[in-house]
């Protein structure tokens, strides 16, 4: 996959209408989130722009990509036939860009290739993806979130990488303070997943290790104090974790999280925060009859290590503590019970729906009666599992 080109830095905004004239753009596809748009003060810098080319514009779609609203770009852009493709706005309207974009090249239907039931053969034209929040680095992986009948799919495929990433700062200046928490929060999770993945590699590592050490100091600060500093650290924190999770992919955090999130409406970043520090106690007893990396427990291991290394925490208990503290700092709930979740049945269901393939990529394995136990355990407010790391060390012979 060719990596996209980055344009990071205040007002790369103002770069689009030079990579457009250098794309020969001759119709624009504008995937746009109209309110971000102007809130975030990119209406100012691309109208002018806008307005002397011939563009189409795909919006007022709903949060996290449905199929509905998937098809009905899918089919105005094959009435269109544009050159080249912007998406604007959080996840959703770039997750939209890459498979509107990508569905509508494509011979099968829509819902066959986001089931697997089709594949995706051609290319598509050229995507601008500009994010206006600092989280789901969507704009630098390779695959987008797709909501059939209310099951959540993964859609992959190398083409679906963006050609280009304009990440400026500036667009997340109007970003209020729970938006801010919530896609913070996302790319917090996603670096921690990252580190312990099964997928991951050492390049993978090292932008996640970056990623959590910008998140982990800097978040407080963009959601409580939010200066110009702090919102440049989170947006390099989403990306650097964007470009590691195109590589490690997610794990049992992000599996849990879209049943949290379609069921009982909690945003994205703080569904997958609520499950992550009773996975980071599960993980870290990982031993060799139950660990899914070939690398093996002490691998993993060592992983969690440089975790609670990052976190600045001597032991698990101390770690969970300081992802638990961050979450209230931001102002979020980190329990289960305060998002609702509070009965057998309730988490029955949560881990019923679980997506199989991210637990796979979780270093320890797990079945739908581990978790069951696992989040029981953590909506009673039952203490964390006090097992420091080198108790977890010696069970792993």
């Amino acid at each position: 996959m060719k990596p996209p080109i980055v344009c990071f830095r205040d007002g790369a905004i103002t770069q689009v209408a030079k990579i457009l004239d250098r794309l020969s753009a001759g119709h624009l596809f504008f995937v746009v989130d109209e309110s971000a748009y102007t809130a975030s003060g990119a209406d100012k810098c691309l109208e002018p722009y806008l307005h002397s080319q011939s563009v189409t514009r795909f919006s007022n779609f709903e949060l996290n990509p449905k199929l509905h609203d998937i098809e009905r770009g899918v089919q105005l852009m094959r009435e269109t036939n544009p050159d080249v493709i912007v998406a604007l706005g959080g996840g959703t309207a770039i997750d939209l860009g890459k498979l509107v974009g990508t569905l509508a090249t494509q011979d099968g239907s829509a819902r066959e290739i986001i089931m697997g039931r089709d594949r995706i053969q051609q290319a598509s034209p050229p995507l601008i993806a500009i994010p206006t929040t600092a989280g789901t680095g969507s704009e630098a992986t390779h695959f987008a979130v797709a909501y059939v009948d209310r099951e959540k799919y993964s859609v992959a495929h190398p083409s679906m990488l963006p050609a280009y990433a304009i990440v400026d700062p500036t667009l997340t200046l109007s970003l209020p303070a729970d938006i801010t928490a919530a896609t913070g929060l996302d790319a917090f999770c996603q670096a921690i997943e990252s580190i312990w993945a099964v997928g991951a590699t050492d390049e993978s590592v090292a932008y996640a290790t970056d990623a959590l050490r910008l998140a982990f100091q800097q978040l407080p600060n963009a959601v409580n104090k939010p200066t110009i500093d702090a919102r440049r650290s989170m947006c390099r924190a989403a990306h650097l974790a964007g470009k590691a999770i195109n590589i490690s992919k997610t794990t049992s955090s992000h599996a849990l999280s879209y049943s949290i999130t379609e069921n009982y409406g909690v945003p994205h970043g703080i569904a997958v925060a609520l499950t992550l520090s009773p996975m980071l106690a599960y993980n870290a007893k990982v031993t060799t009859a139950d660990c899914n990396d070939p690398r093996g427990p002490r691998h993993v291991l060592d992983r969690i290590r440089l975790i609670l290394d990052l976190l600045e925490s001597e032991d698990i208990a101390a770690g969970c503590g300081k992802i638990e503290n961050l979450i209230s700092r931001v102002g979020c709930f980190h329990s289960l019970q305060e998002s609702g979740i509070e009965t057998d049945a309730s988490i029955r269901q949560i881990v019923s729906q679980v997506n199989t393939h991210r637990l796979s990529n979780n270093p320890r394995q797990s079945d739908s009666e581990t978790l069951f136990t696992v989040l029981r355990a953590a909506s009673r407010a039952v203490p964390t599992d006090r097992t420091g790391l080198e108790t977890a060390r010696d069970t792993s012979h």
